[in-house]
């Protein structure tokens, strides 16, 4: 904003004038707006410096303040040393002509530069339902990865999901039992697999076109019965059976 511009090019100005320059001066909106506009922290960061107390500096830093002709409406020195400023009206309405004249692209920069940025979010487990939040975190990164395109990142957008491994098999074997419950057998979950009510609600009709599926092997690839290695490869082997 304009107005925030102005008004910490002109803080940078007074301390300099105390004695005291800065690089950058931070400003920020205060969460309350009972404290102004704008407020800023420069008097605390700056009393070491000027060997002052954090009060002192702020009355220094605002009676050094050139600012245009009605541009504040009100200046407080809050708490130990915060600086409030409170706007002219003036100054508060004048971004809408800035809005107007920008039209669609109001807001818009290139802080990014062209440079990549991934975006990875949602990563809904498959191994359990979806629910509500899985819905929240899709909105939330996809808004996330707007706002940097909007500010001149090159964005893609990852949506992870965990489909191999030892938790994507027990997710597999727990199915491939409740469809043999579901046909009239007499068959367990097994041990390291899901036994959930997920598993348990499945109904009859979901599974009646699934072919017949073989039984979970006794043991893993390598001849072992458990196997972290054989469980994540996609090729059955491992560096026991290597």
């Amino acid at each position: 904003m304009k107005a925030h511009d102005t008004l910490r090019a002109a803080l940078a100005e007074a301390a300099a004038k105390l004695g005291a320059p800065v690089a950058d001066v931070l400003i920020e909106r205060p969460k309350d707006p009972a404290h102004g506009d704008v407020a800023t922290n420069l008097a605390l960061a700056l009393a070491k410096t000027l060997k002052a107390k954090p009060r002192d500096v702020a009355q220094r830093l605002v009676d050094a303040l050139a600012l245009p002709k009605g541009f504040l409406r009100k200046v407080e020195i809050a708490g130990p040393g915060f600086i409030n400023f409170f706007l002219a009206e003036e100054q508060v309405v004048a971004v809408i002509a800035t809005i107007i004249s920008a039209g669609p692209a109001y807001g818009r920069s290139d802080m990014g530069a062209g440079r990549p940025a991934n975006v990875e979010f949602v990563s809904a487990n498959p191994t359990g339902p979806l629910h509500v939040g899985h819905g929240r975190q899709a909105a939330l990164g996809d808004a996330i990865a707007s706002l940097l395109e909007w500010t001149g990142w090159r964005v893609t957008r990852e949506f992870y999901y965990n489909d191999a491994g030892t938790q994507i098999m027990n997710l597999a074997r727990s199915v491939q039992a409740r469809i043999r419950q579901l046909r009239g057998h007499a068959e367990e979950i097994p041990e390291r697999s899901y036994h959930g009510e997920t598993f348990a609600r499945l109904p009859n009709g979901t599974w009646s076109s699934i072919p017949t599926i073989p039984r979970e092997p006794t043991s893993m690839p390598c001849g072992a019965s458990q196997c972290a290695s054989c469980a994540r490869s996609r090729t059955r082997t491992c560096r026991r059976s290597a």
